[in-house]
């Protein structure tokens, strides 16, 4: 075999086994994504420890996201405090510039405790959460103008949180969008009559809820529950429910079999329906609430057969 010929064979083989490595690469990548959505999916139907090992894959991995959420998953193990592992996840993601996972480390006296400090020497999480996020905010990001909402208001700095969450907004943030809903649903002082605050949060609920964010179609419906919007309430909790979400599941589900409860109830009774997506909720998230109500129209639907 001709010079020419090793060198065209030798680059042959050289792409081959380049090829070989990017596939594999991408199959980790593919394989570390399905575990952080699968994981993803079960932290929010409140199943934290069934996430965690899943979360733990992609967070292995490199994913800066997964990491903060499995710091929310050990934290939600011990009700809200903080663990040694939800603290160490905290502690990646904050290395990897996350803001959240700061503020939870503040939360969390991390610092003062001599567990976790800055790498910036400021010894205060909140500063370092705000030299990390301010830059991206200022550059454009959405993401990190809604983080900075969180960031100024940890620092008591309120004027400028809002006004990086309207930023966010304008920009379209979704969450952020959503938050602003909630803070004018709150806001019993700035607005003359509860009809108009109400209508404040219904429009930028409404504004996420035409983008498809769940929380906000959910929100949407209750706020115009509260309106008096009875109809156009319960098509909105149908979008959510459809859509997975769990009180809005468990809402329909009981409006099926009490539809006389509430105002949101605009359907027929339908002992069996409403039995039917109750069960499979429970069989999904395990909320133990449910289980006694399900119990109980089972043994009146026996008692009537």
């Amino acid at each position: 075999m001709s010079t020419s010929q090793l060198k065209v064979w030798a680059a042959l083989v050289a792409f081959i086994l380049s090829s070989l490595a990017m596939s594999a690469a991408w199959a980790l990548e593919e394989e570390a994504q399905a575990a952080k959505d699968e994981g993803m999916r079960l932290y929010g139907i409140r199943r934290a420890e069934a996430a965690i090992p899943l979360l733990e894959q992609a967070a292995t991995a490199g994913d800066v996201e997964a990491m903060y959420y499995l710091g929310e998953a050990n934290r939600r193990l011990v009700m809200g405090g903080m663990n040694q592992a939800a603290l160490e996840w905290y502690h990646q993601a904050a290395q990897q510039g996350e803001p959240h996972a700061m503020l939870r480390l503040y939360d969390g006296s991390a610092c003062e405790l001599g567990e976790a400090c800055p790498e910036d020497g400021s010894n205060d999480w909140r500063e370092a959460a705000l030299a990390a996020t301010l830059p991206k905010a200022e550059a454009g990001d959405a993401d990190a103008m809604g983080a900075l909402y969180d960031i100024y208001t940890y620092l008591d700095q309120h004027d400028e949180a809002m006004e990086w969450l309207l930023l966010s907004a304008e920009a379209g943030n979704l969450d952020s969008m959503n938050w602003l809903g909630q803070l004018a649903r709150d806001d019993e002082k700035n607005y003359a009559t509860d009809p108009e605050r109400l209508e404040a949060a219904a429009e930028w609920y409404r504004r996420a809820a035409a983008a498809d964010y769940v929380p906000a179609i959910h929100n949407l419906s209750l706020v115009l529950l509260q309106l008096e919007q009875s109809q156009e309430a319960w098509e909105w909790m149908q979008v959510a429910s459809d859509e997975g979400h769990i009180d809005a599941r468990l809402g329909i589900g009981w409006c099926y079999l009490e539809p006389e409860r509430s105002a949101l109830c605009q359907n027929e009774k339908d002992v069996m329906k409403g039995l039917g997506m109750l069960t499979a909720l429970v069989q999904v998230t395990n909320i133990e609430m449910v289980k006694p109500l399900i119990d109980d129209f089972k043994k009146n639907l026996m008692k009537s057969s």
